[in-house]
C-alpha cells in the first residue's frame, strides 16, 4: 500500500471567483462570465497586451496577495511583472476588500510601497513562500525580476 500523500495546488481562478460572492458592490453585469474574466480583461485594457500573459500575471498576483495575508509579518516582495497583477487586484477596491475580509481576518491589508527597490533575493524567496503556501509558481514570471524587488514598507502596520 502506498503511503504517498497527494497534495493539491490552490487555484487562483477558483479563489477569485469564490470571493466574488462576497463583493456585493461590484458591477458584474458587464458581459463577462465571472470575476476572473473581469480582472483579466481589465489587465488587457490597461497594461498587458497578450491574454495568456495577463492570466499568468493575475494568477501570480492572487497567489502573492493570499500568501501575504495568510502569513502576516513575513518579509515578502514581488518583482515588477507580478506586481502588475497585484496592483490590478488592489485597484479593484470592492474585490480587494473582499479578499481582505476572507483571507486577512476582515482587516484591510495595506499596500505601502517603498521608493527604492531591493536587490537582496527577496523575489525568489517570496516565490518559495508562495509555493509552500500551496500555489504553483510561474518560474519565468518570478525569475525575470529576481534581482529587482518592489517591497512594501514594513513600518506600516499589516502591509505587504
Amino acid at each position: 500500500m502506498s503511503t504517498a500523500v497527494r497534495t493539491r495546488t490552490r487555484d487562483p481562478r477558483l479563489i477569485l471567483n469564490q470571493v466574488g460572492e462576497r463583493v456585493p458592490r461590484l458591477v458584474t453585469d458587464v458581459g463577462v462570465p465571472d470575476l476572473w474574466e473581469r480582472e483579466v480583461r481589465l489587465l488587457l485594457r490597461d497594461s498587458v497586451a497578450v491574454r495568456s500573459l495577463a492570466e499568468r500575471i493575475l494568477g501570480q498576483g492572487v497567489a502573492y496577495l493570499i500568501t501575504a495575508m495568510e502569513n502576516p509579518g513575513t518579509d515578502m516582495g514581488v518583482g515588477y511583472t507580478v506586481d502588475i497583477g497585484v496592483h490590478q487586484l488592489i485597484l479593484d477596491t470592492p474585490l480587494y476588500f473582499a479578499l481582505c475580509e476572507e483571507y486577512n481576518g476582515g482587516v484591510y491589508k495595506h499596500h505601502a510601497p517603498l521608493i527604492e527597490r531591493r536587490r537582496d533575493g527577496t523575489v525568489m524567496r517570496t516565490a518559495e513562500i508562495i509555493r509552500r503556501n500551496g500555489f504553483a509558481v510561474d518560474e519565468e514570471l518570478w525569475s525575470v525580476d529576481a534581482s529587482d524587488c518592489s517591497p512594501c514598507d514594513d513600518k506600516v502596520p499589516d502591509s505587504h
